[in-house]
């Protein structure tokens, strides 16, 4: 199934029922009265938060949506049931813009729900009218018309952990190894269209398409991509030692990430240094290990073909996120 993170559709709260004129009809009393009921009030429409991150993909087909109408008034006072609301269903990480007002509404918990337009209210019946004055009134008022508008949506993942780095670093195939997900993977830059997510021991891992330098301008997949990273927990960022200047590489993926802003250079790093199978020898690779430590942060070596490394690698992330969720 496509990734769908944006996608534009159409809504209408319902209109509200119109009230009636009615009258009294008892035996033996004459122009009993007013009885004429007000009409329900139209449906609503909600955005209602949940954990399907694919959930966006269902608006491709269908993209308008209507609550329904407030029945009329009736006879005897009663009044009518109001209209049945819609629900739209979104998930977590999603933005909805009210393009008529501009206004912003952000899904931030699952089975949150949020009024997006009102319905409209219901007319008054003839027995609403009715005073001192006017014993028999005949006005009764339309149902008032549901708000309406178009609705731009985006979608900003919420994981535990972001898996960044150039294209072809080995993400898709370290998300393929650490969880069920079946992300594409190629021998070339950008397989990785769509981010891909992954549950790791009731953690979510996203694999996020390869930044390239200038990516905070647009460039290659550009600030599209870069957005989903803005609300995960912990960053890991892949140096594949294909790479000459592994270094010089891990600070232009760093740079970018500072130049796109929202605090994602500030955000906990694990460096992850990858295809150590592509390295000349184990003295390279020691001394990259050495290089890369000087940084201060937690630093692991992986082979994607060696199954142990990668093993070795997905305890301690487990055992390094459960320590930071501790903290907080």
């Amino acid at each position: 199934m496509a990734f769908i993170d944006e996608i534009k559709i159409h809504a209408q709260a319902g209109y509200g029922g119109d009230g009636v004129v009615r009258w009294r009809q008892e035996k033996f009393i004459d122009k009993g009265g007013p009885s004429g009921g007000n009409g329900g009030h139209g449906g609503n429409v909600y955005a209602f938060a949940t954990r399907d991150m694919h959930q966006l993909a269902f608006y491709r087909q269908k993209k308008s949506f209507k609550a329904a109408r407030g029945e009329d008034g009736m006879g005897q006072k009663k009044h009518g049931k109001s209209g049945d609301d819609v629900v739209l269903s979104f998930p977590i990480g999603s933005i909805i813009t009210n393009l008529s007002t501009n206004k912003k509404y952000t899904l931030k918990k699952e089975g949150e729900k949020v009024l997006l337009l009102s319905g409209g209210g219901g007319g008054f019946g003839n027995e609403h009218y009715k005073s001192s004055t006017n014993t028999t009134p005949t006005k009764a008022s339309p149902g008032k018309e549901g708000e309406t508008a178009d609705f731009f949506i985006e979608l900003e993942l919420f994981a535990d952990v972001g898996l960044v780095g150039l294209p072809n670093a080995g993400k898709s195939s370290l998300l393929n190894s650490l969880t069920r997900a079946q992300a594409k993977v190629g021998d070339y830059a950008f397989t990785t269209l769509d981010p891909n997510l992954g549950d790791f021991h009731g953690f979510i891992i996203a694999d996020i398409p390869g930044l390239i330098e200038g990516a905070s301008e647009g460039k290659g997949l550009g600030t599209k991509f870069l957005r989903h990273i803005k609300h995960t927990e912990t960053l890991v960022h892949l140096v594949s030692f294909e790479n000459k200047d592994m270094i010089g590489t891990y600070h232009e993926i760093r740079a970018e990430l500072k130049k796109y802003g929202h605090d994602l250079d500030t955000k906990d790093e694990i460096i992850l240094l990858s295809k150590t199978d592509m390295a000349k020898d184990k003295k390279e690779i020691a001394v990259k290990l050495k290089e890369f430590k000087k940084l201060k942060k937690p630093v692991y070596t992986i082979s994607l073909f060696d199954d142990a490394s990668l093993k070795e690698f997905g305890d301690e992330l487990v055992k390094y996120l459960r320590k930071e969720k501790k903290k907080k």
